[in-house]
């Protein structure tokens, strides 16, 4: 049987993941954790443990070895549309909208998947709408939406089910310098609200502007966690995935996030 809530335990807990693939060991005792209101990334090079293990924690894939933790509670052999049910939101690196519908339509098919009484879906559509500026675009059909604006809905629908934890594949794929600026202000935000995040993109330079902390995988195992700077400082990293030309990051770039939000809210798989 699962293991109750702990509410002095990580938001999200990670511990000793293990997953083979023909005999070759892809992720080796990997550990990580998430807080409430922390934005999390997971980073390393191209065939280096960091997809198998964010598909782990998803539940895409089961851990042949180690455990998942969500508040406290083992969730290791959950399905994954039991993991939402807890609060664990998942957003796809593929578009997850439904193309043909407009975004109003696509916000509702949600509410009505998960349960929403009919005479509360529109207060809450209401809600969503103007939480991420969608109100615009409601009656616009999302195969005509912007790679950013499509970004947006995605979240939208994503925060319909109130989670208090969000794991996001590859988010600033696919949109433009603009779009990944808003889509870092909307990330700041939730986790201004407390909402837990956890991260993995292949665009390091973005990813460490917003995160507070981040794990490197490197041949399936943790190299290092910790800070942006510090991870930019290690010559470990700089060796095995940053590069030695890779330039620190601009403290304006990760303040500009925050500072944006300022007058809204007091911010066999493996890549």
């Amino acid at each position: 049987m699962e293991s109750t809530t702990d509410s002095h335990a990580p938001l999200l807990e990670a511990k000793n993941l293990v997953k083979s693939y023909r005999r070759r060991r892809v992720v080796d005792e990997v550990c990580l954790n998430v807080e409430p209101g922390e934005i999390v990334g997971l980073l390393g090079a191209n065939g280096a443990g960091k997809t198998t293990t964010f598909r782990m924690i998803v539940g895409m894939i089961r851990a042949d070895a180690g455990d998942v933790f969500f508040r406290g509670r083992k969730i290791t052999k959950l399905f994954m549309y039991k993991r939402a049910r807890l609060g664990m939101g998942y957003l796809s690196q593929e578009p997850s909208v439904f193309r043909r519908m407009s975004v109003e339509d696509n916000i509702l098919a949600v509410l009505e998947a998960i349960g929403i009484p009919r005479q509360a879906r529109r207060a809450r559509l209401e809600e969503l709408l103007d939480e991420l500026s969608l109100g615009n675009l409601r009656k616009s059909i999302a195969d005509t939406l912007s790679g950013g604006e499509r970004r947006r809905l995605e979240i939208t629908r994503g925060l319909a089910t109130n989670p208090n934890l969000i794991l996001l594949d590859e988010p600033f794929s696919g949109v433009d310098p603009k779009a990944v600026q808003d889509v870092q202000q909307i990330l700041a935000s939730l986790a201004d609200r407390g909402i837990g995040i956890l991260l993995t993109d292949h665009n390091v330079h973005e990813t460490l502007k917003i995160t507070g902390r981040s794990y490197i995988i490197h041949e399936g195992k943790v190299l290092k966690e910790g800070a942006p700077a510090a991870l930019i400082a290690s010559e470990e990293v700089r060796r095995v995935y940053l590069g030695d030309s890779f330039g620190p990051i601009a403290p304006a770039a990760h303040d500009s996030v925050s500072e944006g939000l300022g007058g809204e809210e007091e911010d066999a798989l493996d890549g």
